[in-house]
């Protein structure tokens, strides 16, 4: 079958054959079947606003709580995978993910990405080495709903964000006392307790408070509590004589295994491996020039333990201006511990044939097991794994303050937005030694690097690093609605940013590196939205705008800094939509075009950069069809074509690590029991192309479809029962290669097949 043409055929096959209203229509009201675009959103639209999704000039989508639910996501970027035009590898564990956007180029991380909550980003940079922003975040039942734009006014809002923007909002209390108590678990050996709680505290004072515990294993079983993590989260609420003013603090200590590419050329090493476990988790690391030794916990893992505080208040002046205000403090630690393969596996029957198998594992004596003594035979595979420690501290401010006007055919928004981000950070990579391929496999004697008590068996790279960051930056919208069905608005913008960072590579005491910039640029917005009738409507959009160099672009390409360049992307996109909400029916359909001048590309940490433009266009599909009968189904799709252009070594490349289409199917199937019994059958079957591991296109990774399904069970009014089963075929698919060395037949699986049940208690 040629899944290259048949996804965009049947998503546009449904697109069609859906349009217009369904006779016998239910009232849908907010529920799950509400029609997206008449979904009031808050995100894009400048001064702490809402508008109506039909109304919105740019794309934007919206996953509510149930829709959360049903997915039942791994981890934020998991999440992401809802929204059109993004495409999340989510297959590292609960933290450090790769999140990549409409084309826009990238080696890793989620440098096009701002998470957001209550409107303020949480960290400002949106990708420092080891740590993007979905690692900050946590998805819990205290979310109300996330609201995903894709470029858009983003790039002259808030950080400027010219890719996408996910902002999540919390659950308020209200009048009455609501709560909800939930358990789940796996065949993973999940235990998680979820609470929530809101209601009234005074007249006009109102409350939310929830969180969660949870430890695991790790879909992954590494043996031990490789997933533990707790949550709180209080959010309150105030209503003045002339407006509101918010109040919320998350505070979060949540970490699980970095799951990392593993040996493709090994039998038996399929999407249920880990290399780490209870064998190898206790290592050593050695640094500096004077080669530290200290002992490391390598099952710490990937995680965030800090908070994320907030305040947001809305002032009405008088009956046109509006004044608003958000704010938000982010603080803590977020550390990355693991197990990195470096090179190829070899079989030890063909090293000890032929030494020149692995020139690199010297055999100097018998082949035993370091921790249990056991002989490793010839049939048994060995490989490099480096034992990585990143420790980062940090902290950021962010506030947006806007006066708003809204009179008779126009509105207007000035505002000033300000950020300062700080970052201590300590690297020892490298580290390796030769273990056995299993899980959990132990460090190998009878190889002479890994006998040596300091040296390691390939490079090493360490680090102290420190830096500050400020950015400040003046922004204006203005709408003009020119008539009941037409109008157009224009947004501009004027940053500075300033960075101070200093690096000690070698951990000697010696400052190898040190910036001070301080550049400005000025970003643009145009669109226009037009109402074909109260169901349809066109929207257009052009907009200009930057993502300013942070800490690692210094550091990887301080010789192109150090040469005058200003590291700067610059980002051109253009959107051409169609969205329409009709009874049981909305569908969004949006054609865009964007192009990345500046951007850069570092294999490993310390390696030379790579700069070129790259290019994209495609089109985004977002739909929901209901009928009377219960049977719902959702489309979540993306067509792109990407190129690299302006670099001799990679010009008519495709973007690296991003499928030319993935569409995902979601039916539903809402059944009434006898009595208050209901039950809803739900699933999805995701279509993901072809990629390429790296950016010369040498490497393929294959297409493939994933499977996922569940039921809900309303057993009364009060309890409900849920089973998720994820990858239910258990596709073994590639996320990535190994983007350290492309050439090693290393890589890292998209999940392996799992469940999840769960009780939740409503009152």
């Amino acid at each position: 079958m040629n899944y290259a043409k048949t996804p965009l055929a049947l998503a546009v096959s449904i697109l069609i054959a859906g349009y217009g209203p369904v006779v016998g229509a239910q009232d849908t009201q907010n529920d799950s079947r509400t029609p997206t675009l008449e979904e009031v959103v808050v995100t894009g639209i400048a001064g702490g606003g809402e508008i109506r999704k039909l109304d919105a000039s740019f794309a934007i989508t919206n996953v509510t709580d149930e829709d959360i639910k049903r997915f039942s996501p791994k981890s934020t970027a998991d999440l992401l995978k809802t929204i059109p035009g993004v495409w999340a590898e989510s297959s590292g564990g609960i933290a450090g993910a790769n999140v990549f956007v409409r084309g826009f180029p990238s080696s890793g991380d989620a440098p096009f990405l701002t998470v957001q909550l209550e409107g303020a980003p949480i960290f400002p940079p949106p990708t420092v080495s080891f740590l993007e922003n979905t690692t900050l975040f946590r998805i819990d039942e205290t979310i109300e709903r996330m609201e995903g734009l894709r470029g858009g006014t983003q790039s002259v809002l808030d950080n400027g964000q010219p890719g996408l923007t996910t902002n999540f909002l919390l659950k308020r209390g209200g009048e009455e006392t609501e709560g909800l108590v939930k358990y789940s678990t796996s065949d993973y050996n999940l235990q998680r307790v979820d609470g929530v709680m809101s209601g009234k505290l005074s007249d006009g004072l109102y409350y939310m408070v929830g969180g969660y515990t949870s430890t695991s294993p790790g879909i992954r079983d590494a043996g031990f509590n490789a997933e533990e993590g707790k949550q709180f989260t209080v959010n309150i609420t105030k209503d003045l004589d002339q407006g509101s003013v918010n109040f919320y603090h998350r505070n979060t200590d949540d970490a699980g295994v970095w799951y990392l590419p593993v040996a493709l050329n090994v039998p038996g090493v399929d999407a249920s491996f880990n290399q780490l476990g209870t064998l190898n988790r206790q290592s050593t690391i050695t640094y500096g020039p004077d080669n530290s030794v200290e002992a490391v916990d390598l099952g710490e893992g990937r995680g965030w333990k800090g908070s994320v505080s907030g305040m947001n208040f809305d002032f009405t002046v008088n009956e046109n201006l509006t004044l608003s205000n958000s704010l938000n403090v982010t603080a803590g630690e977020a550390n990355t511990f693991g197990l990195v393969p470096n090179g190829n596996a070899v079989n030890v029957g063909d090293l000890l044939d032929d030494p020149a198998a692995d020139t690199g594992a010297v055999v100097i004596g018998a082949l035993t097991g370091a921790v249990t003594g056991n002989a490793i035979g010839r049939d048994a595979y060995i490989q490099q794994q480096g034992a990585w420690v990143v420790r980062k501290d940090i902290e950021s401010f962010t506030n947006n303050l806007a006066l708003s006007g809204n009179y008779e055919a126009y509105e207007f928004s000035l505002g000033y937005y300000t950020a300062t981000t700080s970052i201590d950070e300590w690297w020892s990579l490298g580290n390796q030694k030769y273990m056995v391929v299993a899980n959990g496999g132990e460090r190998v004697d009878g190889i002479e690097c890994n006998q040596a008590s300091v040296d390691s068996c390939g490079w090493n790279y360490d680090i102290d690093a420190t830096g500050d960051a400020r950015s400040n930056a003046l922004y204006g919208s203005f709408t003009w609605h020119a008539s009941d069905a037409l109008s157009v608005d224009i947004g501009l913008r004027s940053e500075n940013h300033q960075v101070e960072y200093t690096v000690d590579e070698g951990l000697d005491n010696v400052i190898t590196k040190s910036v001070q910039y301080d550049e400005t640029k000025s970003s643009l917005t145009l669109g226009a939205n037009y109402d074909l009738n109260e169901n349809q409507g066109l929207f257009a959009r052009y907009s200009q705008g930057y993502k300013f160099p942070y800490f690692d672009d210094f550091r990887d390409n301080f010789g192109a800094y150090s040469n005058g360049e200003d590291l700067i992307k610059e980002v051109t996109q253009f959107e051409l939509g169609y969205k329409a909400a009709f009874d049981t029916l909305s569908a969004y359909v949006t054609l865009f075009g964007n192009e990345v001048k500046g951007d850069t590309f570092v294999t490993q940490p310390g390696a030379p950069a790579q700069v070129f433009t790259n290019q994209a266009y495609g089109v985004e599909l977002d739909g929901r069809w209901y009928h009377e009968s219960g049977f719902a189904l959702t489309l979540n799709g993306t067509v792109q074509n990407t190129e690299v252009t302006e670099n001799p070594a990679l010009t008519g490349k495709e973007a690296q690590r991003q499928p030319n289409y993935q569409v995902r199917l979601s039916p539903s199937y809402d059944l009434a029991l006898a009595g208050d019994m209901a039950m809803t059958f739900y699933g999805a079957v995701s279509f993901i192309g072809d990629r390429f591991a790296d950016p010369d296109n040498e490497v393929t990774l294959e297409a493939y479809e994933k499977i996922d399904l569940g039921v809900l069970v309303d057993v009364s009014e009060n309890l409900q029962l849920q089973l998720a089963l994820d990858n239910v075929t258990d596709e073994q698919a590639l996320t990535e290669g190994d983007p350290r060395d492309p050439a090693a037949a290393n890589g890292r699986y998209i999940m392996p097949f799992s469940t999840v049940f769960s009780v939740a208690y409503q009152f």
